[in-house]
């Protein structure tokens, strides 16, 4: 703290009027909101991993560059452990469709605007975002590959599956991940693939405009990832008209940006984007709630055995991998996981 309060006086040439330590974001990064002596306010930055804080600071000042909505870089310490950025707000996407979330997915007029002004804000950090881009600043790794969704698709299988007790066969569930890595790896792309999009990562300005943050995982990829990220976030409960309309706008706003692929085979890869994404998340509820036993993650379960369930029913022309969907059914179909009607 002190230390960012030095970078501070460095940057500014005095003392700060207040200093707030802000809610934690999920991550071993603190927050604090620094006013100014003129009364505007910043945010500084308390890092831990010199590389992760490098990958931020390299993007989010390329992003500036190509003038996408993200913070400003204002001042880095030397060891890059600590920053000070512009101060984004308090309201994110997360906390403005809050009223649609409790309300089980029923959305209002202007819930729904703000989720179409962001997904069509997508392609615009993913594809101009890319332009340029040294991705060898990127964290922990510079490109979507093969040993990465092998990685996300063994966390699933060591932090849920296995402790549900449910049987299978090790090799054969193997050789399905493998095929499904390698088609999921298919399509090279030059794009940004943010990672970790979704409603909390977005801050919304007075006029509800979209601001990204947290984007110091990204790396080079596909941009279906995101897409399936965002719009099957088991928590959120979109309707499948309101994920239907919202993948139809970006694919519009794709366009922008991008030579488009046909409409069936944009869906046939989204869905092979979102199996995977289901399957990543389900390793992380369960590492977080089995194994840490929290209560947020154990109850976030459910949902996403839903989201797995009605993507089993697109059937193996869209997963050609017999014996993992074969395990997935089953697994959707364990007592522990019954659906309450």
């Amino acid at each position: 703290m002190e230390k960012l309060i030095e970078l501070y006086k460095q940057w500014k040439g005095g003392e700060p009027a207040n200093v707030v330590k802000l809610a934690g974001q999920g991550s071993n990064r603190q927050y604090f909101r620094i006013t100014q002596q003129s009364g505007e306010t910043v945010v500084g930055v308390i890092g831990t991993s010199r590389d992760e804080d490098h990958a931020f600071v390299y993007l989010a000042n390329h992003f500036n560059l190509r003038q996408l909505p993200v913070p400003k870089i204002l001042a880095v310490s030397d060891d890059e452990l600590r920053y000070i950025q512009t101060d984004l707000g308090s309201v994110s996407l997360f906390d403005a469709i809050k009223g649609g979330r409790d309300a089980g997915g029923r959305y209002n007029q202007k819930e729904k605007d703000l989720l179409i002004k962001t997904i069509r804000e997508l392609p615009n950090i993913q594809l101009r975002g890319a332009r340029g881009l040294e991705w060898e600043n990127c964290y922990p790794q510079p490109e979507f590959d093969v040993d990465s969704v092998l990685f996300d698709l063994n966390y699933f299988k060591y932090c849920f599956l296995k402790p549900t007790d449910l049987d299978f066969h090790e090799l054969k569930l193997e050789a399905n991940f493998r095929l499904f890595a390698k088609d999921l790896t298919s399509e090279p792309m030059d794009c940004f693939l943010y990672r970790d999009f979704q409603a909390r990562n977005i801050m919304l300005d007075k006029e509800g405009n979209p601001y990204f943050i947290d984007f110091q995982g990204g790396r080079k990829g596909p941009f279906y990832y995101d897409l399936a990220s965002f719009l099957w976030q088991a928590s959120a409960q979109y309707s499948f008209k309101l994920r239907r309309e919202l993948v139809w706008e970006y694919y519009q706003s794709l366009k922008n940006y991008t030579e488009v692929p046909s409409v069936r085979h944009f869906v046939n890869r989204l869905s092979l984007f979102v199996l995977f994404r289901t399957l990543q998340v389900l390793g992380a509820y369960g590492f977080r709630g089995y194994f840490e036993r929290k209560k947020h993650f154990l109850e976030s379960i459910p949902p996403a055995i839903q989201n797995l369930r009605d993507l089993l029913k697109m059937g193996e022309k869209v997963f050609p991998y017999p014996y993992m969907m074969d395990m997935l059914r089953r697994l959707t179909e364990l007592p522990q996981f019954a659906r309450i009607e």
